[in-house]
């Protein structure tokens, strides 16, 4: 079966929406579907308001409709609600084609914190963009039925899963400052609340993983904290396994997939017990989720890490795209009869 995803988030971006784009695509691959990807190093960009490393693609109209045409899909499903997505949901429009969508990220939150538009008017366009889908995928089930308390009226589940042969416990030597050592890895902008973090008062040492709009202002602010930038998924490996604690001080995530690639490298997790943390990690096992972050911080140096580790081979990408691949809607009934193939040899 031809597979259409149309994304706005892609290279050189590093966060979890193309980290889950990139191996859904290898997952749907390896069943033997042909996946293509329309993306913004397709199209002429301009750099997102107050966020320049988001690229955003210029009048992409006519360009996406011939992507479309020359691959002749199967099934659409459109990721992101930015120009990529508002055009391709056009032209699903226009032409009767069913199509599904995704809702990866608080984005109403993100919106009110950087221009102070109300929570509410930013949702009810969204429900309007993705209620024209035959299915909205969101990745826990608490967001599932957030979503659908907003207005949002096809919503399911899909949920993500971590490469477990990359994220392993390995030698924990990468970080060589006092400990214990505590680590947040992650985009360093307003909206990840990594100043929480920052400001803790907790022994041993800081370490900061990414970069962001934020990352030159807290540096300034926080000269004792140690940075390393963005790295490879081999590297974060290595930064996992060698820290004491994995601090996830966001408060708007939907999933953070970075929880489990922490888990993976056997290193717990502290975090608010907020959506994203309580749906990944529950109540008890792997992490420490309160709302003191410091408290929670020296509550995760008392969890075993083998058993951390174990958690985390719960999840799979594997199951995670044969989700995804059940809620797709084909256009033709031999395409459904492809999909519905896939899906038992899946199993």
């Amino acid at each position: 079966m031809n597979i259409l995803i149309v994304t706005d988030a892609w290279e050189p971006q590093v966060n979890g929406v193309v980290r889950t784009l990139k191996q859904t695509r290898r997952e749907l691959e390896k069943l033997g579907h042909a996946v293509e990807l329309i993306t913004p190093q397709n199209f002429t960009t301009f750099p997102c308001p107050t966020y320049p490393e988001i690229r955003l693609s210029w009048r992409p109209r006519k360009k996406i409709a011939a992507r479309i045409e020359a691959f002749r899909p199967d099934a659409i499903h459109i990721a992101t609600e930015g120009p990529l997505g508002l055009a391709a949901r056009k032209y699903c429009i226009r032409h009767k084609l069913p199509f599904t969508t995704a809702y990866h990220s608080r984005f109403p939150e993100y919106v009110q914190l950087r221009f102070g538009i109300p929570v509410s008017w930013t949702y009810r366009w969204l429900a309007n963009f993705h209620n024209a889908a035959e299915a909205t995928m969101a990745p826990t089930r608490v967001v599932v039925d957030d979503l659908k308390a907003r207005g949002f009226t096809r919503t399911v589940m899909w949920s993500r899963g971590v490469d477990l042969d990359i994220f392993k416990p390995v030698a924990r030597e990468k970080l060589q400052t006092r400990r214990p050592i505590f680590v947040y890895v992650g985009r360093v902008a307003v909206e990840k609340n990594v100043e929480a973090f920052l400001e803790l008062e907790l022994p041993g040492s800081k370490w900061v993983c990414g970069d962001g709009p934020a990352a030159a202002a807290l540096k300034a602010k926080y000269p004792g904290v140690n940075w390393l930038g963005v790295l490879s998924q081999a590297e974060l490996a290595e930064v996992y396994s060698a820290a004491d604690v994995f601090v996830f001080p966001s408060r708007t995530d939907t999933f953070g997939l970075v929880l489990l690639e922490a888990m993976a490298c056997g290193c717990p997790v502290a975090a608010y017990p907020v959506t994203g943390p309580i749906d990944v990690i529950g109540n008890d096992g792997p992490g420490a989720l309160q709302e003191d972050l410091q408290a929670a911080c020296l509550a995760a140096l008392k969890i075993d890490r083998t058993e951390v580790r174990r958690f985390a081979e719960r999840f799979s990408w594997a199951a995670a795209s044969r989700q995804f691949l059940s809620h797709l809607h084909p256009f033709t009934p031999a395409a459904q009869q492809e999909l519905q193939l896939s899906m038992q040899a899946a199993k």
